[in-house]
């Protein structure tokens, strides 16, 4: 009964730093360092109670988060992402199964999609020529929060729902 309410826990630590990761990002523009790197030392913490194995349980999940940090770095230098956005898709990577993270993907395009359609009508009703900047840890957050509620996050005969 211990491991299911450290689940819990750990769940909702995850949801309150998605939480703080939408406001920051909405009034700063910024998403911390040290809100991403707890939610990435969450993740071993994560693994343990949801009974996922070193091996190959927890190396595929460290993969998975590498090409993912690879591929974002790669629309960073295209700037088309910013570094703490990077880095919270990284740390989301960890605790996110493969499948429900594309999910994840998804509901955050789709979100972004809006904010960026929002903000940009804003910018055009103010008569502003610089560029836009969309705070797109919201979409993240969203997204994340979504794939929380609604999806198992551990691949495998350790899958934990929360529907």
């Amino acid at each position: 009964m211990a491991g299911f309410d450290f689940t819990y826990v750990l769940l909702g630590g995850l949801a309150i730093a998605l939480l703080i990761a939408a406001f920051t990002d909405l009034k700063s523009r910024q998403i911390g360092n040290q809100l991403n790197a707890a939610i990435a030392i969450g993740a071993p913490l994560w693994w343990w109670d949801s009974g996922m194995a070193l091996w190959p349980d927890v190396a595929l999940q460290v993969g998975f988060a590498f090409a993912i940090f690879a591929l974002c770095c790669i629309l960073f230098a295209l700037r088309q992402m910013g570094g703490g956005d990077v880095k919270l898709l990284t740390a989301l990577a960890l605790w996110i199964a493969p499948y429900s993270f594309l999910k994840l993907v998804v509901i955050m395009a789709v979100v972004g999609g809006l904010l960026t359609i929002g903000f940009g009508a804003v910018h055009i009703m103010r008569r502003r020529r610089d560029r836009i900047a969309i705070p797109y840890g919201l979409a993240i957050a969203v997204a994340g929060l979504w794939v929380l509620g609604t999806e198992p996050l551990v691949a495998g005969s350790a899958a934990i729902a929360l529907g």
